[in-house]
């Protein structure tokens, strides 16, 4: 497979300048694709499909009639990052992160952003996601949100944009890994040549800054991920980043309160738990404080936190910074805190709360996209461009109904990669979610997962709606030093995928 055929159509790609002229720092990924034998690249991803398959990389779409647990789907050609985008990219997130933990902080405290009129407190007190159980609370270290995946788009004109937060329990982590284990054995030259910042000791940078929220006094805390259980789309991911972090995962019935401290059943007898990495939403964490019903969490959980005997990672009442509406006022919240202009901008964002942006948008469905404010995996979700006219008038009825609830956006041209389609590349829209960890200091994953929406023309990179991912390198320079001394795992051995 060669790319002479290859076009961009006028999108901005993330491998070519334009047709049959590759991004500088892509050349020599792109040459060594062109100097492969015929058919070889496909031999590559299928042994890259079966390696997935051997590890057991699955995810689970809830409702679908081909079964729950699905391989995800996986591209072997990669995106590559420039370093000066990586850069912006880096900087603009640990901007972002350090203000919106601020503004957290603050609209459980004294919400002075809220009286110096910068934030409507209706807007707040609205929101699904804002905890009242939460005011007046002070997590560990004064840090609320400890692990952020934050989702970023380019337009036609290459210019990176934020979509959105996700503070609460951010997936995908675990097949940025796995993507990298199989595309090393799968261009290892050309991955050594090119400088690949490494992303391996994510697990490690986890682990450190979920032991730096140790109760005061506890030298060698006990770590946990805390699980809904298999059934959970990210199982598989929890019991990954447990193994990784060489951590128990646990469910709600493995824990108990005892005497004001979490404690872990075990084959000896009660452990006591210091820090939780929960995966559970706020509104199943606790049945005494949050939903009764809820058989996933801890009873007593939030008492033992309040009084400082365990730390929860993320901070319940996070939610409150990832509220679409609310993601409308980040350049401001930056603004007031930083003293800063905002580094990576906002995709221009109309409120349909407000009545005039409100009628803006009823009049314009057919070019926005609409979305509810506290879905996500591509879940009540309206793209204006590719939709019917009986979508657009449920959507606005919808609306109308609740329109608090719900934002519109420009329908953005977002990048494109080439992706292996049967015979041939063809581009496909991609977006990138890096991870951001929050502890002693502010660390961003370099790279990411890169979702790809599998579907010709289709804007939607959900894996729950059909889209893939991409390995994402980000190269730096050589003086930069060379980064590829990765550990092996013996858990995470595979087959090789290529003899190159």
């Amino acid at each position: 497979m060669k790319f002479k055929d290859y076009q961009t159509d006028g999108f901005y790609d993330e491998l070519f300048e334009k047709a049959g002229v590759p991004h500088e720092a892509a050349k020599p990924l792109v040459a060594k694709i062109e100097s492969l034998p015929k058919g070889d690249l496909h031999r590559r991803q299928q042994a890259a499909e079966a390696a997935f398959l051997q590890m057991g990389v699955t995810f689970t779409v809830y409702g679908s009639d081909e079964g729950t647990e699905k391989i995800f789907p996986f591209d072997i050609v990669p995106r590559v990052i420039q370093p000066a985008d990586w850069t912006q990219i880096e900087r603009g997130l640990k901007q972002r992160i350090e203000a919106l933990n601020l503004f957290i902080n603050d609209v459980y405290h004294d919400q002075n952003i809220v009286k110096d009129g910068i934030v409507p407190g209706e807007l707040l007190n609205s929101a699904d996601s804002f905890r009242p159980q939460c005011v007046g609370l002070t997590p560990q270290r004064d840090i609320w949100i400890h692990v952020t995946g934050t989702d970023l788009v380019r337009d036609d004109a290459g210019k990176l944009f934020v979509l959105e937060d996700n503070l609460r329990c951010p997936s995908g982590v675990s097949y940025v890994l796995q993507n990298r284990e199989v595309l090393k054995r799968t261009f290892p030259n050309v991955f050594e040549s090119m400088n690949v910042q490494p992303v391996y000791d994510y697990p490690n940078r986890l682990l450190a800054a979920l032991q730096h929220l140790a109760p005061v006094g506890v030298a060698e805390p006990t770590v946990v991920v805390l699980t809904p259980g298999m059934y959970n789309s990210a199982y598989f991911e929890h019991a990954y980043l447990a193994q990784q972090m060489g951590v128990e995962l646990v469910e709600g019935s493995d824990l108990v309160v005892q005497d004001n401290f979490v404690m872990m059943r075990t084959t000896q007898g009660f452990q006591r738990v210091d820090v939780i990495y929960r995966r559970i939403d706020d509104d199943f964490i606790d049945p005494k404080v949050f939903r009764k019903d809820s058989c996933l969490g801890v009873p007593g959980l939030m008492d033992v936190y309040r009084r400082g005997h365990v730390a929860l990672a993320n901070a319940p009442g996070t939610g409150i910074a990832d509220d679409k509406a609310v993601y409308a006022y980040v350049p401001q919240i930056i603004k007031y805190y930083l003293k800063q202009d905002m580094i990576l901008p906002n995709v221009e964002t109309f409120l349909c709360g407000e009545p005039k942006q409100l009628k803006y948008v009823l009049a314009n469905l057919d070019k926005l996209v609409v979305k509810a404010v506290n879905l996500s995996g591509g879940y009540g979700m309206l793209i204006g461009p590719h939709s019917t006219k009986k979508e657009q008038k449920d959507f606005a009825a919808q609306i109308l109904a609740s329109p608090r609830n719900f934002i519109a956006q420009p329908t953005l041209s977002l990048s494109r990669a080439p992706t292996i389609v049967d015979d041939d590349f063809e581009g496909r829209h991609v977006d990138l979610r890096p991870y951001i960890l929050y502890g002693e200091d502010i660390f961003v994953m370099p790279g990411g997962l890169t979702r790809v929406a599998l579907r010709k023309g289709s804007l939607v990179v959900n894996s729950s709606q059909g889209g893939g991912s991409k390995d994402t390198w980000v190269v730096t320079s050589k003086e930069a030093g060379s980064s590829q001394t990765q550990p092996t795992n013996s858990q995470t051995q595979t087959q090789d995928v290529t003899d190159a």
